[in-house]
């Protein structure tokens, strides 16, 4: 098994990418950590998961938009499997807008939980991957940030800023044993693209060289391939997993 007796922390694991990531880490024989804003979703994934794999599997429930929460929940982590050596930043939303009817508090949600989180969540893992000489911090990013997106200002400035960030962090910490790198996925099957009108994603479609959407298996083997000792030698990289999207 690829992942056996690793300990990996995936933010915004209750569904979707992060759902996905979790049950392909779990099947190479990581242990989990679950963790949602919604409590008895996040207990239902947690037994779920473990009915299904041989590892060890705990959730938690933080918002994590709040500093002290990522710090806690890296605790409870730490606690709950003895140690962390791989954290994925995976939470994020959208509030979708035209710059011009963009309000204040629609920025500032994006900022607050595609961001700061992912500032807050790594700064609580530094210490303790310092201290063992090793870790693995994979930031799901998304061609958005690469591209830019008419309507998603707010969006596309946060996974802009993940990028940059991801490289900040691997110059500081590849010394260390630390590495840091970052997945930019495109248009994936997901409940969120299930939201889009027909005809707009015939057209997104039809931008992709692919001429197909991603499914969330595409982007969780890569996160596999990451958090495995496969990728001991990559960091401070962004790689795309959209079809050609950004070509």
């Amino acid at each position: 098994m690829r992942l056996k007796d690793k300990n990996i922390l995936i933010t915004g694991s209750t569904r979707g990418i992060g759902l996905a990531i979790a049950h392909v880490c779990a099947g190479e024989g990581a242990n989990i950590v679950i963790h949602g804003t919604n409590k008895e979703k996040v207990k239902d994934i947690v037994n779920s998961l473990q009915q299904r794999y041989q590892t060890k599997i705990v959730g938690f429930d933080y918002d994590i938009k709040n500093y002290d929460n990522c710090q806690n929940l890296v605790k409870d982590s730490i606690n709950a499997l003895t140690s962390l050596d791989v954290l994925v930043n995976n939470a994020g939303i959208t509030r979708d807008n035209l710059l011009i009817k963009m309000t204040e508090q629609e920025w500032n949600d994006v900022i607050e939980t595609n961001l700061n989180s992912v500032f807050s969540m790594t700064k609580a893992v530094t210490r303790p991957f310092l201290k063992q000489k090793s870790g693995k911090i994979i930031n799901m990013s998304s061609v958005v940030g690469l591209m830019g997106n008419a309507g998603q200002a707010n969006y596309a400035a946060t996974k802009g800023g993940m990028i940059a960030f991801t490289k900040s962090i691997a110059k500081e910490f590849g010394a260390k044993g630390i590495q840091c790198n970052a997945i930019a996925p495109g248009f994936i099957k997901t409940d969120m693209i299930d939201t889009l009108p027909d005809d707009y994603l015939d057209t997104i479609i039809k931008s992709i060289p692919a001429r197909k959407l991603g499914s969330t298996d595409d982007v969780s083997k890569l996160v596999l391939f990451l958090a495995s000792d496969e990728s001991s030698y990559i960091t401070g990289q962004t790689i795309s997993v959209d079809g050609g999207m950004n070509i």
